[in-house]
């Protein structure tokens, strides 16, 4: 096996034009495997991170090579390693200190990844993990998301809410979404039962009483999502501003957690004024739930739904694609 490879990432924060690098095939621990990485997938969490803007929660080491979710195949196996051989196709999200997967090869710990869904090319499989566990884990830890309750998950059509729409049906919830009318066909197909086109429509004066809201933009469309819930709702966010609640739990330390707890204290007079809870998610890897996911997609109750498949040569126009907000699902980056 060759000792280099191909991979693309950043030299510094800031920096736009992403580089090719070549670098040594990472080496790996015992409790670790090797990965040939066939795909990978492109988050809005990788231009934020080539922009700076979690540097507070966690300050990453240049050159970084950007990526987090993948699709492979096991190249080698630590000595530690008995739930996976070379060769088997696996899928996952590594924890946030081992960014990397857009790269030919990529060392994991194998308690981060599970065996890939069995109806799933690598491309589709590797838009998975980040959307998949950030809302399972949204939905079942910090929401608590019940049959019959009703939810509004924003932006339907994107990579996060076309997801999102199937995992709450599943979970028995009505989903109201927001979309434009190109969209309305594609959220509507996977199962959302009202569709508020934004272009058109505030969500927030014609929606009332909802039980749940799964915020993907925070801002003003986060402070005014408060104003559709029912006292005792609950609001879990991808982009709002982290609270102290949230600092405790990531044991960022006590200043980190102070400044916190004054960043947000607009979002907590909110939260008393309309009496609901609310939390910012940072995804973690759980192979067991990937596991779980990956039988939802064997048995045909969730389906894959991916945009558009860039070369890993194109990193930049595919993080510029999706920072611009237009993709209909997932975009992937294929690994030759």
């Amino acid at each position: 096996m060759t000792t280099m490879m191909k991979a693309m990432g950043i030299s510094r924060y800031h920096q736009k034009q992403l580089e090719e690098f070549m670098l040594p095939i990472p080496a790996i621990a015992p409790d670790e495997v090797l990965v040939k990485v066939h795909a990978a997938s492109v988050n809005p969490v990788d231009f934020k991170i080539r922009d700076g803007v979690l540097k507070l929660l966690i300050n990453y080491r240049m050159p970084l090579v950007l990526g987090f979710d993948f699709a492979g195949t096991v190249a080698k196996a630590g000595s530690q390693v008995t739930q996976f051989k070379v060769g088997d196709e696996v899928y996952g999200l590594p924890r946030r200190t081992m960014v990397g997967t857009f790269a030919q090869f990529f060392a994991v710990k194998a308690a981060d990844i599970a065996l890939k869904p069995k109806n799933l090319d690598f491309e589709q499989a590797a838009s998975v993990p980040l959307v998949g566990l950030t809302t399972y884990q949204a939905f079942n830890e910090l929401m608590g998301l019940r049959s019959g309750e009703s939810i509004l998950i924003q932006a339907g059509a994107g990579g996060i809410g076309t997801f999102a729409i199937q995992l709450a049906k599943i979970m028995g919830a009505y989903v109201a979404t927001t979309a434009s009318e190109k969209g309305r066909a594609l959220v509507e197909r996977l199962g959302a039962d009202e569709v508020i086109d934004y272009r058109t429509t505030d969500f927030w004066k014609v929606l009332h009483g909802y039980d749940c809201l799964y915020d993907v933009f925070g801002g003003k469309s986060l402070d005014e999502g408060f104003k559709i819930l029912r006292r005792g709702g609950r609001v879990v966010s991808l982009n709002g501003t982290p609270n102290a609640r949230f600092g405790k739990t990531q044991r960022l330390g006590f200043w980190k957690t102070e400044a916190l707890r004054v960043a947000s204290l607009p979002l907590t007079l909110r939260e008393k004024r309309y009496d609901v809870t609310y939390n910012m998610i940072f995804v973690r890897p759980d192979a067991r739930q990937l596991a779980i996911l990956a039988g939802l997609y064997e048995e045909g109750r969730l389906v894959p739904v991916v945009d558009k498949v860039f070369p890993l040569a194109e990193a930049k126009a595919a993080l510029d694609y999706s920072q611009s907000g237009r993709a209909k699902g997932k975009i992937v980056l294929k690994v030759e």
